[in-house]
């Protein structure tokens, strides 16, 4: 199994590693157990309520610092466009992850992608209580409604209290469906206060 194929914030299918490397899938198990471990990677679970909609299984790989990807794939210069969002995505998560532990910030959390509908998908997805959280991540500078698409989705879900998309944008607004748009400074100030949550 070449580690260079463990992209940063993608799906990881074990069965698919283990086929197309020639490996037995115990032993790609094992090794992507040694980089949680060793605190190399985290995997980010999906999402699995009790709905209709079936959810995707696989989790999310993201490794604790992105600069081991880029090394191990020899990116070692300028991150191109296709890197921006999975490098600002980690980014996010290991905000959430530290303020988890100072603020009791989450329960659980996830990422959240229905399978019936390719190519949407809400970032992270915070669990506290009978509430969730749903967070969108984007590292352009201008706000886009395509970046909505999955967040009024998961509004479906009745114990969702807030919506929000963070990007690298200095505009901060609120869509006619009640999704709070902020820049990333004001994710952090709401994380030193504790107000992530409404």
């Amino acid at each position: 199994m070449s580690i260079a194929s463990l992209l940063h914030g993608q799906v990881v299918n074990v069965s698919g590693i283990a086929r197309d490397s020639g490996t037995a899938r115990t032993t790609v198990s094992g090794y992507l157990d040694i980089l949680d471990d060793t605190l190399l990677t985290f995997r980010l679970p999906a999402f699995k309520p009790r709905l209709r909609v079936r959810e995707r299984k696989h989790p999310k790989i993201y490794w604790t610092d992105p600069g081991l990807v880029r090394a191990v794939k020899t990116q070692l210069g300028p991150v191109t466009s296709e890197e921006t969002d999975p490098l600002m995505e980690g980014w996010v998560l290991t905000l959430l992850r530290t303020y988890a532990k100072k603020h009791e910030l989450y329960d659980s959390i996830f990422y959240w992608a229905p399978l019936q509908s390719r190519g949407m998908e809400v970032d992270f997805l915070l669990v506290r209580g009978g509430e969730m959280l749903a967070l969108e991540v984007k590292s352009a500078r201008r706000f886009s409604r395509s970046w909505l698409r999955g967040l009024k989705a998961i509004g479906e879900l009745s114990r969702v209290v807030r919506r929000v998309v963070v990007y690298n944008g200095a505009e901060q607004l609120r869509t006619e469906d009640g999704i709070e748009v902020w820049p990333l400074d004001v994710l952090h100030r709401r994380l030193e206060r504790d107000s992530l949550w409404p």
